[in-house]
């Protein structure tokens, strides 16, 4: 019998050819080398954060990736967010996007009630050829983001041309049409001269790559470059801050900067 998750890889190749070719590089040589190039561009991908504490590595890794998607396309960022996210880890912060990258009011935002409302708002914003890359924020082991609305999404990317990012916080993988899945963890910014915040630096875990069986769980150490709009491999094992870091798109007392209502931009 036909695995689902081979049939759906098949029927993708088919349908769009060009999303099985166009990739999105990531900056770092090393990494880009085991990425054969970088991520699909229009695909679904993942990235988890085994704690609500690294919530704000796993968003801030997705629009990086985001970022580097939208990079000269001048279209907007849709960022679908679970509601219980915001009392977890904080509110969006439009600094830490900045710091990022993204023009805060290219982002539209919206905050939703629960798993299934930011998949189809997800869903929704995927399909549209004037949306530059979505990003749904999950909290826990959403039983609404199964094989079959993973699929939808995957469909819904290779259509518009344009990736869709998941970021799961408290959640453990579990199989997707995602065309590649990390665990994403925060560690420590490079000091810089006179305490000045260093950039993001994560670690991540290649958990999964369409096409890559068997070298899962792969560990690299990156940094943020928002000059370059790009990461750097890190090579090097930074000491613990006592001072300031890299300010992360959320974060924050909970509620403070959310949104008035269920949508709106930034700036």
């Amino acid at each position: 019998m036909t695995h689902p998750l081979a049939s759906l890889r098949k029927s993708l190749a088919c349908a769009y050819p060009a999303a099985a070719s166009e990739t999105i590089a990531l900056g770092a040589p090393a990494l880009d080398r085991r990425l054969s190039g970088g991520i699909l561009r229009a695909a679904l991908h993942e990235a988890y954060a085994e704690t609500a504490a690294d919530a704000p590595a796993a968003t801030g890794f997705a629009l990086a990736l985001a970022r580097r998607a939208m990079a000269g396309k001048n279209k907007p960022l849709l960022w679908a967010r679970q509601e219980a996210l915001t009392a977890e880890s904080g509110a969006p912060y439009p600094p830490g996007l900045a710091d990022i990258g993204l023009d805060p009011a290219a982002v539209a935002f919206i905050r939703v009630r629960d798993a299934r409302e930011a998949l189809q708002a997800g869903a929704d914003a995927g399909r549209c050829a004037a949306v530059g890359a979505t990003l749904i924020e999950l909290f826990g082991d959403a039983r609404a983001y199964d094989l079959t609305a993973s699929r939808r999404l995957a469909l819904a990317a290779a259509a518009a041309g344009a990736p869709i990012f998941i970021a799961r916080v408290a959640a453990s993988p579990a199989p997707s049409a995602a065309a590649s899945r990390w665990l994403v963890r925060a560690i420590p910014s490079r000091p810089r001269a006179a305490n000045a915040p260093g950039s993001a630096a994560f670690a991540i875990f290649l958990l999964r790559q369409r096409g890559a069986a068997g070298q899962e769980r792969q560990e690299w150490r990156v940094e943020w470059n928002r000059d370059r709009g790009a990461f750097e491999d890190r090579t090097f094992d930074a000491p613990s801050l006592s001072g300031p870091v890299a300010s992360l798109p959320v974060g924050g007392t909970p509620g403070e900067g959310a949104p008035p209502t269920a949508e709106r931009r930034f700036g």
